[in-house]
């Protein structure tokens, strides 16, 4: 009989000092695999920092109103979640589906306006969860990667309408000052393409009877909802320029310290410290005169499919950040970064939280996830692109 050899004769024949060594080698690893596009945007700034060093001019690359937006924002989300608002109310709208074609359509709207509301990555890793749910106490578990997938879609694309939706938008709309109105009449078509694409891609599955039933019991607290919400739409003021950022820098933070003081430490930081390597990054470039020409070149020819394109290797929030430095044209930079978040698997920062979720639940069917992934992306990247250059523009 074979027995399992005991770890301390694994480990036997090491010094102290190589297994320390190991072990800070693999936190390493597991430190880069969570903080992958962070650690790629520290590294790209202190490449960068070789050819344009340390100066005075480097306090003008951070934009504070964008940051301080994107931290009040993520703040009362935390806080909201920390009260399952949004598992509470998503999971009673998904027992009341009736068959697979149903719970698909309300798994995939209920992301797709999550992300409007709540932001792309917040919005999967808060109905992600519910999708696994639903689907594996309905035994449908092989459909799990064809709806993911589509969670992952709407959530790169529903975030598209509005400021706060995507955080490429809202660094967008805080840099040019793009009218509120303006901004949604540039992303209304192509949101309303987003939404009709993935009605048609729900409805091609069967109408599978099915059963789920909401077991938790679990209320929402009427208190914090109504203080959560209405803080929430205090900072959606300060989104459209309505208040001041620094009165809510102020109010909203004092607020959640007596209200949910947990909700600091569960905001994503790592977005925040990314969005502030990414603007050394793209400060930087922006001072090298070959970089200056070469992609204001590209950019004078495209900008449409430049920042598409550039999505599809860097994503779309630092192809946001890097591009608005070398071009004026908003329209279609706004239109590129959207519609390039589908396409690679790193085209959005949301595509790696799905595929990380997926190859969490089901290990061993990656291969399947990821061909299907890069057929349904490239069609949608492919029809949307084609949509906005002969009509969006």
């Amino acid at each position: 009989m074979l027995f399992k050899r005991p770890d301390y004769f694994i480990n036997e024949g090491k010094s102290t000092v190589e297994q320390a060594e190991a072990s800070f080698a693999k936190k390493c690893i597991e430190f880069f695999k969570k903080n992958t596009v962070m650690c790629i945007a520290a590294l790209l700034a202190v490449a960068t920092s070789f050819f344009v060093p340390p100066d005075k001019t480097w306090l003008g690359y951070f934009d504070l109103r964008t940051l301080t937006c994107l931290f009040l924002t993520l703040a009362v989300i935390c806080a909201l979640k920390d009260i399952r608002f949004f598992g509470i109310v998503a999971q009673r709208i998904v027992v009341t589906t009736g068959n697979l074609r149903l719970l698909t359509l309300a798994l995939v709207y209920i992301t797709f306006i999550g992300s409007m509301l709540i932001a792309n990555d917040m919005a999967l890793i808060t109905f992600l969860p519910l999708g696994y749910f639903a689907l594996s106490v309905t035994k449908n578990e092989e459909k799990m990667a064809y709806i993911f997938i589509l969670q992952n879609i709407s959530a790169n694309l529903g975030g598209m309408l509005t400021p706060f939706g995507n955080p490429q938008n809202l660094y967008l709309y805080s840099h040019f000052g793009i009218p509120t109105d303006e901004f949604v009449r540039i992303m209304f078509p192509p949101f309303l393409l987003a939404i009709a694409m993935l009605t048609a891609a729900c409805f091609l599955l069967p109408r599978t009877p099915l059963v789920i039933r909401d077991d938790s019991g679990q209320t929402l607290n009427r208190k914090r909802t109504t203080l959560y919400l209405a803080l929430f739409a205090f900072s959606l003021l300060i989104v459209f320029r309505l208040i001041p950022y620094w009165v809510g820098l102020i109010l909203i933070p004092l607020v959640l310290v007596f209200a949910d003081r947990k909700a600091f430490a569960e905001v994503d930081w790592g977005l925040l410290a990314t969005f502030a390597l990414f603007f050394v990054f793209s400060g930087n470039m922006a001072r090298i005169p070959a970089v200056q020409d070469f992609v204001g070149d590209l950019l004078g020819k495209s900008p449409l499919l430049v920042s598409i394109g550039s999505c599809q290797f860097i994503s779309n929030v630092p192809s946001a950040i890097l591009l608005s430095r070398f071009t004026d044209n908003y329209r279609e930079l706004l239109l590129g970064v959207n519609i390039g978040g589908t396409g690679t698997l790193i085209s959005s920062l949301a595509s790696l939280i799905t595929f990380s979720h997926y190859r969490t639940l089901r290990p061993g069917h990656t291969k399947k996830y990821l061909a299907l992934f890069a057929i349904m992306n490239i069609i949608f990247l492919v029809v949307m692109t084609l949509t906005a250059w002969f009509f969006f523009r």
